[in-house]
């Protein structure tokens, strides 16, 4: 790929969905460990996480962040539906990415009319969109960014292959949008797949967060490790406890005022001394309480925000 063409890794702005009637989700429990049911009264956890999105959003707002808000529609119900990065990605060259999800209550959170939010107030433009949601009437889903860790300067992917992350649909992204994949699966302390991969790994501009004691096949592990050495990536190395507090669930963000390391409160309390000074040498901290969220959800800060990489619109054209 010519230099002129190279994607930075971290976006200056991101879409986030305001939820309309969040809530533990039935469909998707069976293979995210994350997930909580709610205590009785269901209307205070949908309360408390519009609490903990508009915190969130407003806290990326300060650091300088471009924060596209989309409302979601309140019917059908869409329990998940502030977690986007899981039914879209957006590319330097104008593709769109549309990903078939595994619970059909999920698919409902796909909305043209958020991504003509996204061009029309951010002044961006998209000129291609591939669209992999045929793949679940096979049986076949990819998750976005979530099962998707884009290594996006070296046009690498790695992913753990789990029922959300299909190896198959994983060569067709690889395939259409030019990238290496590197595979491998991660268990947690229960010996059930990590449902998602941005949950046990990161990948920042010069460092990545990755739980290695989670990816089990030596061979696995080691081709990680060595690919993210090989593209200069400084590896902050965390357990498996410290994965179930979100701390792998990290995002970098990349505003005219510079780098930011976006993450959860409970992430940051989990994560030891030295690492959070490691840490912290990336980039300015933004850190959002999102106990509720987290724990009904199954979710944390990196799956809430899908970063917006298209390029802007001429103004004169």
């Amino acid at each position: 790929m010519p230099p002129a063409a190279i994607e930075p890794q971290s976006a200056a702005g991101v879409l986030m969905v305001r939820p309309a009637c969040f809530g533990f989700n039935p469909q998707t429990a069976a293979s995210n460990a994350f997930q909580q049911e709610s205590a009785p009264g269901g209307a205070g956890a949908s309360s408390a996480a519009l609490r903990e999105f508009d915190g969130l959003a407003d806290a990326l707002q300060r650091a300088g962040v471009q924060v596209i808000v989309a409302d979601d529609s309140a019917s059908p119900q869409k329990p998940d539906a502030l977690f986007p990065n899981n039914w879209v990605s957006m590319h330097r060259d104008g593709t769109v990415v549309l990903y078939p999800m595994l619970a059909p209550n999920r698919r409902l959170e796909r909305r043209d009319d958020i991504l003509r939010l996204v061009t029309r107030a951010g002044g961006y433009q998209i000129t291609r969109t591939v669209d992999l949601r045929h793949r679940e009437e096979q049986g076949q889903f990819l998750e976005g960014t979530g099962s998707l860790v884009l290594d996006r300067p070296n046009r690498t992917a790695y992913a753990s292959l789990s029922p959300r992350t299909h190896l198959d649909v994983l060569g067709e992204f690889a395939q259409l949008l030019d990238y290496e994949l590197v595979t491998f699966e991660a268990f947690d302390a229960a010996a059930q797949p990590v449902y998602h991969t941005n949950v046990l790994m990161a990948i920042g501009a010069r460092f990545a967060v990755v739980c290695g004691a989670a990816i089990t096949h030596p061979a696995h592990r080691r081709a990680v490790l060595e690919k993210l050495a090989a593209t200069g990536h400084e590896v902050i190395d965390i357990s498996i406890a410290q994965m179930l507090r979100f701390a792998g669930n990290v995002l970098e963000l990349a505003p005219p005022a510079g780098a930011l390391v976006v993450l959860s409160q409970n992430a940051w309390e989990a994560f030891d001394p030295p690492q959070r000074r490691r840490l912290d040498a990336q980039g300015v901290l933004v850190i959002a309480d999102i106990p509720v969220i987290e724990r009904v959800g199954g979710g944390g800060v990196r799956c809430m925000l899908a970063e917006i990489h298209l390029p802007k619109r001429d103004p004169r054209g």
